[in-house]
């Protein structure tokens, strides 16, 4: 096993006599597993892994986004479409089931669902400028909402999220799956 790039995954690059011509990767646990066949060799072999794992990483954007990248992101976007206010700390929590992210405004902390890892970067980024948006207004007021619509993308991602947050629903509990794979 290998270490990705930072803010990537862990790659395993495994060898199959099965295979004979194709190649494949996917994602076990927290870890990119590649397989080619076992005659592919340097540097064919080191070009086919750099390939397939940059195809399923982008298929998980936000998989291995650390705090600090949700950090940086969340500053950019505050300059770009807000006033430039920035949380204390922004960071992935996993006890966020029915709320995509949420702002104290006492600490000035936003935490962000560990659910939105896998969707595109910019329903991540709408979900960041909402709760940023709150850091200038609390309420959900209409300037609140006129500085959220300041992203372009908030209409496109808010439908994204709803027919996410359907399919999250009717989805298996993740330790079923656990248990079945």
């Amino acid at each position: 096993m290998t270490d990705g790039e930072p803010g990537t995954a862990p790659i395993e690059v495994r060898t199959s006599t099965r295979r004979r011509k194709s190649a494949t990767a996917f994602w076990q646990n927290d870890t990119v597993v590649v397989v080619l066949p076992s005659w592919m060799r340097p540097p064919q072999s080191d070009a086919m892994v750099e390939n397939l794992v940059r195809r399923v990483l982008a298929q998980r954007p936000n998989r291995h986004a650390s705090d600090g990248d949700l950090a940086i992101r969340a500053a950019f976007l505050a300059r770009r479409h807000l006033s430039g206010t920035l949380p204390r700390s922004i960071r992935w929590v996993s006890n966020q089931h029915h709320q995509w992210g949420s702002c104290s405004l006492a600490s000035r902390d936003i935490r962000i669902s560990e659910r939105l890892r896998v969707v595109p970067p910019w329903v991540l980024d709408a979900v960041l400028v909402h709760e940023l948006a709150h850091l200038d207004e609390p309420s959900h007021s209409r300037r609140f909402h006129e500085l959220v619509s300041r992203y372009p993308r908030t209409e496109e991602a808010d439908l994204f999220l709803q027919g996410f947050s359907l399919g999250l629903e009717g989805a298996p509990d993740r330790a079923d799956n656990a248990r079945t794979a």
